[in-house]
């Protein structure tokens, strides 16, 4: 199977075009993203597919296996792919995901790529909390993990988001309390958890642990809602930059919430991928 790697801001993706092979299964997907028996990703980008609804349709595979609804940078990446191909140029184009419709667009010379996001919703009944509902007027609710209890914000792009604000965030608190909140019995689909520091009106710091994938230097969605949970606590205004231990993102919140982001996505290598390396088994090193 032939890939094509991209980063956005150090989180990597394999794209897959059906023209170069078949949908992995579960199995095969978290070998070849395995980073020491496979080629090594963040997940694998399967397109361009046929759709009515956009012009593109993109389904995004975790490197666990798992399917994502949506990711900032994996369309940025797949916009580039696109781009790189000669699929589309810098007229603005649109991608289905399971999270929803997307609009891109790529600046000349593919320096940086905005993407519409879609509307931020706070109002989360398929994602039960213990406590008051969290409605978009009423938002902040107590979780319990790890021993301690902490107000987090619940935020939807298309994909589920919990945001926990602190004085002070670090990849050793990411990686500690991420996966207790991604897994928490409260979230029965998971969470990407981002843990955020307010810099000023106009940043942020976030760190970041991505359902499905783990501690993850940089992420599209994560910054998209972090951001909108900032702005609508009173705590930012509407255009934010997202600082990430693998760069910045810029993020605008409109009126109704709806994001719109603009990075880079890296074009890294085409890889070739044997499939000697599917049947490889760590255990007999046979």
């Amino acid at each position: 199977m032939q890939f094509s790697k991209y980063h956005a801001l150090g989180n990597d993706y394999l794209v897959l075009d059906p023209k170069a092979g078949e949908l992995p299964e579960k199995a095969d997907t978290v070998r070849i993203c395995h980073r020491n028996f496979g080629l090594g990703s963040d997940g694998i980008l399967y397109g361009p597919l046929p759709t009515d609804k956009a012009d593109f349709g993109l389904r995004i595979l975790n490197p666990d296996g798992s399917e994502a609804e949506k990711s900032g940078n994996g369309l940025r990446i797949f916009a580039r792919y696109l781009y790189d191909t000669g699929a589309v140029k810098n007229e603005a184009f649109t991608v289905d995901t399971l999270g929803g419709v997307v609009t891109c667009e790529i600046a000349e010379g593919a320096g940086s790529i905005k993407v519409d996001m879609g509307k931020v919703r706070f109002a989360m009944d398929h994602i039960p909390l213990d406590g008051p509902e969290q409605t978009d007027h009423n938002i902040g609710q107590k979780l319990t993990f790890n021993g301690k209890s902490e107000t987090v914000y619940i935020a939807d792009i298309g994909n589920p988001h919990c945001v926990v604000v602190q004085e002070a965030v670090s990849p050793q608190q990411a990686c500690e309390d991420g996966p207790a909140i991604e897994k928490h019995e409260q979230f029965p689909k998971r969470t990407n958890v981002q843990f955020l520091k307010v810099i000023d009106r106009n940043n942020i710091q976030i760190e970041i642990w991505e359902r499905g994938a783990g501690y993850t230097l940089a992420s599209g969605s994560s910054s998209s809602a972090a951001a909108a949970v900032a702005h609508r606590i009173g705590l930012c205004d509407a255009s934010i930059t997202v600082h990430m231990p693998g760069g910045t993102i810029g993020i605008e919140i409109g009126n109704d919430y709806a994001v719109r982001m603009t990075g880079p996505a890296t074009r890294v290598a085409a890889m070739d991928f044997d499939e000697e390396a599917l049947s490889f088994s760590a255990a007999s090193g046979a």
